[in-house]
């Protein structure tokens, strides 16, 4: 296993500037960012803020990739029948599970302290999903409750029998499952 990064050791608000200096600085000028840590009382190396810098990059990356499949996703599918929710959904927990297993790896202070925060995401994500499903059964239950009742009263209409009625009524509403 690779040794601990000295740049997660670092103070919050200089690991902040540190990672925005690399974002402004289009994660470029590696010998500056070491230059000024050095000047902030921190000795770590050109290397080792290269090291850091492209995890950090990749990250951010993956962050952007994630946003735009999932706008894509809004765009190509749009929310007929709940199937952006789904799509979101997973795209979320693909992410997500993508971040568990780079950080146990590069980073597992961070993981332990994120994965909690993680574990409280999949609930709650798999808690909306079920919801949704639930909604979904039930506005497509009370659909075919209206089909049924539209059906019937055509049939009232056109003087159907009401055995015949009943029939189709039955028939429609089992299609609700």
């Amino acid at each position: 296993m690779p040794r601990r990064s000295k740049i997660l050791d670092l103070p919050p608000d200089v690991k902040a500037e540190l990672d925005r200096r690399l974002i402004t600085g289009g994660f470029c000028d590696y010998e500056g960012l070491a230059a000024w840590l050095k000047e902030q009382g921190y000795d770590i190396s050109r290397s080792g803020v290269h090291r850091y810098g492209q995890g950090f990059e990749d990250r951010l990356a993956s962050i952007r990739i994630a946003t735009e499949q999932a706008r894509a996703v809004s765009e190509a599918v749009g929310d007929s029948e709940g199937h952006m929710n789904n799509a979101l959904i997973t795209l979320v927990q693909e992410k997500a599970f993508d971040v568990l297993v780079n950080l146990q790896t590069e980073d597992p202070q961070a993981f332990a302290k994120i994965f909690p925060k993680l574990g409280v995401m999949v609930a709650k994500l798999s808690k909306a999903s079920v919801d949704q499903k639930k909604w979904m059964a039930e506005s497509r239950r009370k659909a075919l409750e209206d089909a049924a009742d539209a059906a019937e009263k055509t049939a009232k209409q056109e003087g159907v029998s009401p055995a015949t009625i009943e029939k189709i009524r039955r028939d429609v509403l089992m299609m609700a499952g």
